[in-house]
């Protein structure tokens, strides 16, 4: 039980498995409680004897072995420590003592009906919460099955031996079995709950470091392709022309240098062309790839379609809302985020390729962001496009952390890079004339907001642009949705 309270992080800072870890301690702890209720009410039956007072020391010495064990068994459970062995047994003998002695007190005294009722709920109390608390250590189900009907056999025999009636013995004995198959069922399920979603985690982690491990191998092997042959050629031809200008050569010499120099400005290009590959995305593909992240987290996702300027055409709309993937446009506005339009500016497919490279980097930063910070359960992504004018993304979301989880979050999260997480989008969008504000709104809410001029946006084309751009490409960070290529 120690190790429950001795978690200090707030509920909101804890991820969803360690969530249903901890739901599931305390509902475990709470048979216990539970335990204890029954006991008081049974030993009530015998107020006017002593014998009730040691049942309900038997009790309590029962239900902390019982909820410290069930602690400590399910760290075991998940592969954190050794199996509490002294624990189980200690449980095990005080689960079968006060069963024995809960029998004997039945058969051994002449008692009324309700007392002898109350007496079968502190049996069940020993006997059902004892077998449910023992399997959270056990992992195979026979054995779960072999301690349920343990414990029937030791309550038939004590029956017996004590010279129970016959209809009493059946009740004992069926009700340890219906209490000790249902906790059985309860708590063997809930500890491969817990197990299964810990390991589902584990494994999307792991899945998410094979993607950055596999995306920078193959910006390395694209890097190689592009870059190996030509500067193995400039080598050589460096060296030419070195050992030509040692001859004397000087006219040869030079004019092999010149070859490098062609060689170099070519490998340059090249050198953009995959970083410019790299670095582009589609945004349409950002949007569905949000969608389903999110959808996959527990996160709501909703998507509001496209609202264009004044356009020639009319005024139908396609479906908005999630289905604005596939909205369609009889006349003027889309209404979904491929919504084309009879008059108006289209969806997606109609902005140009560098701002939708932007949008959709700034619709992956805000969903990681999403996943990453707080507790969202509701994600809206909002895209306006004013034909002529810009076009505005808005992520909104339900999930504000608060500033203790912030500044945690702060503290323990590495320094990030220049040109990453909101920093590098601003310089995405910069380069586009757009600009990015992000922050909360009416203190619950996290909006993040982007807008990009649809004017002609500036490209580089003089010889510095390249170079400063291949000098970025020299720094990039390489990663799965992460990583960028930074000034």
């Amino acid at each position: 039980m120690a190790r429950v309270t001795s978690r200090a992080r707030p509920w909101a800072g804890k991820s969803k498995p360690a969530k249903v870890e901890i739901y599931t301690r305390w509902s475990f702890h709470l048979f216990m409680v539970g335990e204890l209720v029954v006991l008081v009410m049974g030993t009530l039956a015998r107020a006017d004897s002593p014998i009730g007072g040691w049942f309900l020391l038997l009790g309590c010495a029962h239900a902390l072995a019982a909820g410290a064990y069930v602690s400590y068994a399910l760290d075991w459970a998940l592969g954190r420590r050794a199996r509490p062995t002294r624990l189980m047994a200690a449980t095990a003998a005080l689960s079968a003592a006060g069963s024995v002695a809960t029998m004997a007190l039945i058969a051994a005294n002449p008692l009324s009906k309700g007392d002898i009722q109350s007496l079968s709920y502190v049996l069940v109390a020993f006997a059902g919460f004892g077998i449910g608390s023992l399997v959270v250590g056990i992992r195979r189900v026979k054995n779960m099955l072999l301690t349920v009907l343990a414990f029937i056999v030791l309550v038939a025999l004590s029956g017996l031996v004590f010279g129970m009636e016959p209809g009493a013995l059946f009740g004992s004995v069926l009700g340890v079995l219906i209490s000790g198959l249902a906790l059985t069922f309860t708590t063997g399920f809930s500890v491969w709950l817990v197990k299964a979603v810990w390991d589902l985690d584990s494994a999307r982690e792991l899945q998410a470091r094979l993607a950055v491990a596999e995306e920078r191998l193959r910006f390395g092997r694209d890097l190689h392709d592009v870059m190996g042959r030509n500067l193995a050629v400039i080598a050589l031809k460096s060296e030419l022309a070195v050992e030509l200008a040692q001859r004397g050569g000087t006219e040869q010499a030079a004019a092999q240098m010149s070859e490098v120099q062609r060689i170099a400005r070519e490998s340059q290009r090249e050198v953009r062309a995959v970083v410019r590959g790299y670095r582009e995305v589609d945004l349409h593909t950002e949007l569905e790839g949000a969608r389903g992240v999110l959808e996959a987290a527990g996160i709501g996702f909703r998507l509001e379609g496209v609202d264009t300027g004044k356009g020639a055409g009319g005024n139908g709309t396609g479906r908005g809302g999630t289905d604005g993937a596939d909205g369609r446009s009889g006349g003027g506005s889309g209404g979904g985020v491929d919504g084309g339009s009879g008059g108006g500016a289209g969806g997606t497919a109609g902005l140009a390729a560098d701002v939708q490279s932007a949008l959709g980097w700034v619709v992956r930063e805000a969903a990681t962001n999403v996943l990453r910070h707080g507790d969202a359960r509701q994600c809206t992504v909002r895209l306006t496009v004013r034909e002529g004018c810009d076009a505005v993304l808005v992520v909104e979301n339900d999930g504000l952390p608060d500033r203790a989880a912030l500044a945690r979050a702060g503290a323990e999260s590495p320094p990030r890079p220049a040109g990453a997480g909101l920093a590098g989008l601003r310089e995405r969008l910069a380069t586009l004339g757009g600009t990015l504000d992000a922050g909360p709104v009416d203190g619950t809410h996290f909006r993040l907001t982007a807008r990009v001029p649809l004017a002609a946006a500036p490209t580089g084309t003089t010889e510095t642009a390249g170079i400063a751009e291949t000098a970025r490409a020299a720094t990039a960070a390489g990663g799965a949705g992460a990583s960028e290529v930074t000034a």
